[in-house]
């Protein structure tokens, strides 16, 4: 039995063609499960018998059971899942001046091991498909009634551990069939598998890629990235070469400040120079405390620091607004479990 939210557009029009249906049946079935946002096949008024036997018989319309919410005094809200081999996962909403976007999860569990995260503390169970991830976003939509305007895959799991789910989760999202969300307004996370960032390159999409960093050179990093043993810095700086000459669009670079260990100037300073004429902009993320984790978040002045120095030397970066720090929902603090929150 397939997801009826797995299908791209073009996928369900090969799958009804594959099976003696007429293609233009996928746009009625797109409409009745995106704009009118159905979710039983007996509404589906305008199909014929033999293409709601088909569906009936091979598809089947996945959901999310809504375990635990939480929300932040910041008007963050974090929602616990429940898929349905009843594997735990963790959405988030944040509110913004310029509308609602969703943290997107892609696996159950992530074996990229960051010794500053929660993510990865529960080791990867399996990848989320396409549907999994669009449901995310369908039920914070009715469970908050309010449209998602920007969508961020930075939850739980690595989005290029699960390349194909997640490129076709964009699609529709992105479909003016589907949810009909900007590229511009969508970004994917990844920690540095290089071959995908090349990969996705080829794309030529305009949706937005941020890599995370977090340290200025690979003997730092490899204390805190196992990813920087199979890709090194230098590596990775030479996929950012290859994914500007391929798309020529901007890549964000994520920055962890953690206590004593990477935010000193001179970390600052060597992430400048290792930055210096690329086409990116450093997002300084302020460290959000694991109970597991031995990391503690840098001061302000410190924090305040780093910024003045990459700056200095004409980096472009920002200091990330927080939000959901106060309950397990900001950067890295997301897991696959129940963590702080209250059953609504």
């Amino acid at each position: 039995m397939i997801n009826i939210y797995d299908f791209t557009f073009s996928k369900l029009e090969e799958y009804l063609v594959l099976n003696k249906e007429k293609k233009y049946r996928a746009r009625q079935i797109f409409d009745w499960l995106y704009q009118k946002r159905i979710d039983n096949y007996e509404a589906m008024t305008n199909l014929n018998e033999s293409t709601l036997k088909l569906l009936k018989e091979n598809t089947y319309f996945g959901t999310l059971e809504k375990v635990l919410v939480s929300e932040s005094s910041d008007g963050t809200v974090k929602y616990l899942f429940k898929l349905n081999d009843g594997k735990l996962i963790e959405t988030v909403l944040m509110s913004h001046n310029y509308g609602y976007s969703v943290c997107i999860t892609s696996q159950v569990g992530c074996n990229m091991g960051c010794e500053f995260c929660a993510s990865g503390l529960l080791k990867k169970q399996r990848n989320l498909t396409s549907g999994e991830m669009l449901l995310q976003v369908l039920m914070v939509e009715k469970l908050f009634k309010k449209r998602i305007s920007h969508i961020v895959i930075m939850g739980i799991g690595e989005p290029f551990d699960n390349y194909y789910h997640v490129r076709d989760f964009l699609t529709n999202a992105n479909d003016h069939r589907g949810l009909e969300i900007g590229a511009r307004h969508m970004t994917v996370s990844t920690c540095g598998i290089v071959p995908k960032i090349k990969e996705f390159a080829l794309e030529k999409t305009q949706i937005n890629l941020a890599i995370s960093l977090h340290a200025p050179n690979n003997e730092i990093r490899d204390k805190i990235m196992p990813i920087n043993k199979a890709y090194p810095i230098e590596d990775l700086i030479e996929s950012i070469k290859y994914y500007h000459s391929k798309s020529s669009r901007r890549i964000t670079i994520e920055y962890i400040l953690l206590k004593d260990f990477n935010d000193q100037k001179e970390h600052a300073l060597e992430l400048a120079k290792l930055l210096k004429g690329l086409n990116v902009y450093v997002n300084l993320i302020p460290y959000n405390v694991v109970l597991e984790k031995p990391f503690q978040r840098s001061d302000k002045k410190t924090m305040d620091d780093f910024f003045k120095v990459l700056k200095a030397n004409n980096i472009n970066a920002t200091l990330r607004k927080e939000q959901g720090h106060d309950i397990d929902a900001a950067c890295g603090q997301l897991r696959s479990g129940y963590n702080k929150g209250v059953v609504r």
